[in-house]
């Protein structure tokens, strides 16, 4: 019998192409789960499905959007077709956007970070539930931030929408509780991504004020975010529903 905290599962992760959507995939993989990675980089998203065959793992890679409905249908059902089941689903696509404060924010800022953040989310985890509830079990976690429990001054709708994110996984929690479909989230503190390396590289003051943030004086690394994800969607975790985890080093704390 194969070893591992998810042997014998399956599992679809969105924006699986880099940082922690990349070492979630490899991650689960390594525990000999199955992994769909999700997104729309293809070329990220192929790497990643190569780095885990390298590593003896088994993935495929599909192209999707989560702002459209039908990407994330195909997603499901590929799932399922493939190897007969949905067991876990990370919903890890997200967007940072630019930022400006409330009042100068434009709408269209707005509505693009919402609809992949939190729209995105909520379209995954419908069809997502939908396979889980007919099997009658299975884990889904979402990427939160800690921007989804503290304010963020000039970030209006990133923060705003990793909230909506954690209302959205207690409701579902709480909906399914009886139906043996977990759902909970994990809030990263700063995290060692490309995303957040460009943006410290091209503002020194964004660096400082990240570098300010962090009690432990580092940022986080990829595989430790990932690492909650993959307990969180274990058998380990046969009790913990409508969590939000925070994984950030104390940063929330301080």
């Amino acid at each position: 019998m194969a070893e591992g905290m998810l042997a014998g599962k399956t599992a679809l992760v969105t924006g699986g192409a880099s940082g922690i959507g990349r070492a979630t995939c490899e991650a689960f993989a390594r525990e000999n789960a199955r992994v769909l990675v999700c997104d729309v980089d293809e070329a990220g998203g192929k790497d990643s499905v190569a780095a885990i065959a390298a590593a003896g793992g088994e993935a495929r890679f599909l192209r999707v959007d989560v702002t459209v409905e039908s990407d994330v249908e195909t997603a499901v059902r590929s799932v399922v077709d493939s190897w007969g089941r949905l067991d876990c689903a990370v919903n890890n696509a997200g967007v940072t956007g630019a930022g400006g404060p409330v009042g100068r924010l434009s709408a269209d800022e707005w509505s693009r970070v919402i609809g992949i953040n939190l729209t995105g989310v909520f379209l995954c985890m419908t069809h997502e539930l939908r396979a889980m509830q007919a099997q009658g079990s299975g884990a889904i976690v979402n990427v939160a931030s800690g921007a989804g429990v503290i304010a963020v001054p000039a970030m209006p709708h990133y923060c705003a929408s990793k909230h909506g994110v954690l209302g959205l996984t207690k409701t579902a929690a709480v909906e399914n509780a009886r139906s043996r479909v977990r759902v909970n989230a994990i809030c990263p503190g700063s995290t060692d991504t490309p995303t957040l390396r460009a943006t410290m590289q091209a503002s020194p003051e964004v660096e400082k004020l990240v570098m300010r943030s962090l009690p432990g004086g580092r940022l986080g690394l990829p595989a430790e975010i990932a690492e909650a994800a993959v307990w969180l969607c274990s058998d380990r975790a046969s009790f913990v529903n409508g969590e939000s985890m925070l994984v950030d080093g104390g940063a929330v704390a301080r």
